[in-house]
């Protein structure tokens, strides 16, 4: 049955993950970054990350978990392309049109979204956009970042926080009422503070001119402290706006998936919630701050050892560099179990 302009709804239903294959554990880094495991654990939660190889780039990534999460859906086609990345394979074009060829959908609509850190959660919106508004039937959402190639891996803040990955969602048209419907969501940016999470050259404002710019001007930089307080300030307020729309408690929460920015970062904004921190799903652990791919790849890794059950009201939020930040309501649907894992990895020598 055909849903109507004024009941169609996206809904969720299929999920994939991807992580390269190389692990780096903390003791790895811990020589090179004058550091220890105890030391990063303490301040992250984190104790080991996934590490793109040379040759990968984000579309390598972002090809699996959108291949994986296709065959969980049980389609081979998709009419759009949505590819949320800090880190494109180039400046130019974007990386959504070659992650759509590379998976046999030449000819669908394909682009990225840059809202760093939110960015899967603005791509989720834009793609439940292009169904509810009947552009599309199917799209395929991807979040997928090689931080190793944007953080100087001397910068021993950020080295010990971010890896690489891709995760991935097919959304189909569908009801409101159905287990998978997506929304409502709540977004929001404040770019007074752009400078506070940057890569400062590279684009347009400062070209990456080795002769103009300085080392550390051409990687990744944050200021850890600030960002912490706004993150838990803006992912509480904007989840909570986004259970007010959708007329809920937060009681009415069985599963909280925010970005896997660091372990403190999700307790604290689960405790200002009033959320049980046994209801919120993290991989940060193992997987470190993945940046746009965190959420889908909480997700992937929920639907895969089946920490989300069908019926279960889902509730994400994210925070990252813009600043930028957003939040979103869905029920998970009943997927066909995972025949691959995400975490494609081998265990490092540490």
């Amino acid at each position: 049955m055909s849903a109507t302009p004024t009941d169609r709804s996206a809904v969720l239903s299929g999920v994939g993950g991807w992580l390269p294959r190389r692990k780096v554990g903390n003791d790895e880094l811990a020589d090179r970054l004058d550091t220890d495991d105890a030391w990063i654990r303490s301040r992250t939660g984190i104790r080991s990350r996934h590490l793109a190889a040379l040759e990968e780039a984000t579309s390598d990534l972002a090809v699996e978990a959108g291949r994986r999460a296709l065959a969980n859906s049980g389609a081979d086609t998709a009419d759009a392309v949505v590819v949320a990345t800090t880190t494109p394979d180039r400046t130019c074009p974007a990386t959504a049109p070659l992650v759509a060829a590379r998976l046999g959908l030449t000819g669908a609509a394909a682009f990225d979204v840059g809202a760093v850190c939110t960015g899967f959660v603005y791509a989720l919106a834009a793609g439940a956009g292009l169904i509810i508004s009947g552009v599309a039937s199917r799209v395929l959402v991807i979040g997928a970042d090689v931080y190793s190639r944007i953080v100087d891996p001397e910068d021993r803040q950020n080295a010990v926080v971010f890896g690489d990955g891709a995760g991935a969602v097919v959304l189909r048209a569908g009801h409101a009422s159905e287990t998978g419907a997506i929304g409502p969501f709540d977004l929001g940016s404040d770019g007074a503070h752009e400078d506070m999470i940057t890569v400062a050259a590279g684009g347009s404002r400062l070209p990456a001119d080795p002769g103009r710019t300085s080392h550390a001007e051409r990687h990744f930089a944050m200021r850890g402290k600030e960002v912490y307080r706004h993150a838990v300030a803006r992912m509480t307020d904007s989840a909570r706006t986004v259970l007010n729309r959708a007329g809920l408690d937060v009681q009415d929460v069985d599963r909280f998936v925010p970005h896997q920015a660091n372990l403190r970062i999700l307790r604290t904004v689960a405790a200002d919630l009033g959320l049980h921190i046994d209801r919120c799903a993290t991989h940060v652990e193992t997987a470190g701050n993945t940046g746009a791919a965190s959420i889908p790849l909480a997700l992937a890794a929920g639907h895969a050892d089946r920490a989300l059950r069908p019926g279960d009201r889902v509730l994400l939020t994210a925070f990252g560099g813009g600043l930028t930040w957003g939040s979103c309501l869905l029920t998970w649907p009943a997927l066909p179990p995972t025949a691959e894992p995400p975490h494609h990895g081998e265990e490092s020598a540490s």
